[in-house]
């Protein structure tokens, strides 16, 4: 075990500015850095990912920084949230630079571990949550869901955080985490942070770089269409079916979009809302060519 343990500790370096980050491969190694951080009182922030890490990341990393004293970032493309057909195999996969990311941010340690370490076997134990993974992204995405709770009580468990932090840009993501948490009576508190958007308002992701330079304009006409339902939201028109539309022309207009969904639901069931009272989440899902996008807006309304 000690061989296995001293192998399983290598380091990266940011060299422009001298820092490094350690990396672990194994549960074990990652606990034994753990132990000895809560030994030092520290305070433990996750930031869970498939690696290709970008601006929206960063802002993950540097809200944990804001709030923990040890902050690991977890780099492993799960392979039980994808279905048949996805991108498992394409999706962007570049360690070195996550990990000279990760140095330059002041993550503390990186866990990387292999399928193996993960799903030493035929996996037998899953971790579901039941009505919310069925709306928005559930119908077009069977057993998606069923893999990324899965796959995060384990980092959980093997990290044992105090806080984990997720983004907005995967609202349905982070509504069924906060649930699964909740409802299990986990020892974490989960954050989630704003999203990060190009200039335009597209919003950061990792398979934005799938889009040609043709795809990449049509995406955002995504944003336009979130815009316009918020307006029309802040103008009083309550009917969703009615914002829907003009959202739906909008992304229409744009040749090469495959609409999926347009959704205006109830921010804590995620339940379709045919009229908008008070906070509801707007979600969109498409495809651009073979790539697939999803982004959302909270909306509002104000006064009567």
């Amino acid at each position: 075990m000690a061989g296995r343990e001293n192998r399983a500790f290598t380091w990266a370096f940011h060299l422009a500015k001298l820092i490094i980050v350690e990396i672990a491969e194994t549960t074990e190694s990652v606990r034994v850095r753990i132990s000895a951080a809560r030994a030092e009182g520290k305070k433990i922030g996750l930031i869970p990912t498939m690696g290709a890490l970008h601006s929206g990341h960063i802002s993950l990393i540097e809200a944990a920084a804001g709030q923990c004293d040890y902050i690991v970032v977890s780099i492993f493309v799960n392979p039980t949230q994808f279905g048949a057909g996805e991108d498992f195999e394409k999706y962007p996969r570049r360690l070195n630079t996550d990990l000279e990311i990760c140095a330059a941010n002041g993550v503390d340690l990186v866990f990387a571990p292999s399928a193996d370490e993960m799903y030493k076997s035929e996996n037998l134990t899953w971790v579901t949550v039941e009505k919310l993974t069925e709306p928005l992204c559930g119908r077009f995405r069977p057993g998606h869901f069923r893999g990324v709770t899965t796959v995060c009580a384990k980092l959980f468990n093997i990290v044992t955080c105090d806080v984990a932090f997720f983004g907005w840009k995967d609202a349905q993501q982070a509504i069924v985490i906060k649930r699964m948490v909740e409802d299990l009576k986990l020892p974490l508190e989960i954050v989630v942070c704003p999203t990060v958007r190009e200039p335009d308002g597209l919003a950061v992701s990792s398979r934005n770089r799938y889009l040609s330079g043709e795809q990449r304009e049509q995406a955002a006409s995504i944003y336009k269409a979130l815009q316009k339902c918020e307006q029309m939201v802040r103008a009083g028109v309550k009917e969703a079916e009615v914002v829907i539309k003009e959202m739906r022309d909008i992304l229409t207009a744009s040749r090469g979009i495959e609409i999926q969904y347009i959704d205006i639901v109830d921010v804590d069931t995620l339940e379709g809302l045919e009229r908008v009272e008070g906070r509801a989440l707007v979600a969109v899902a498409v495809k651009i060519g073979s790539t697939r996008l999803i982004d959302n807006i909270f909306v509002e309304t104000v006064g009567r």
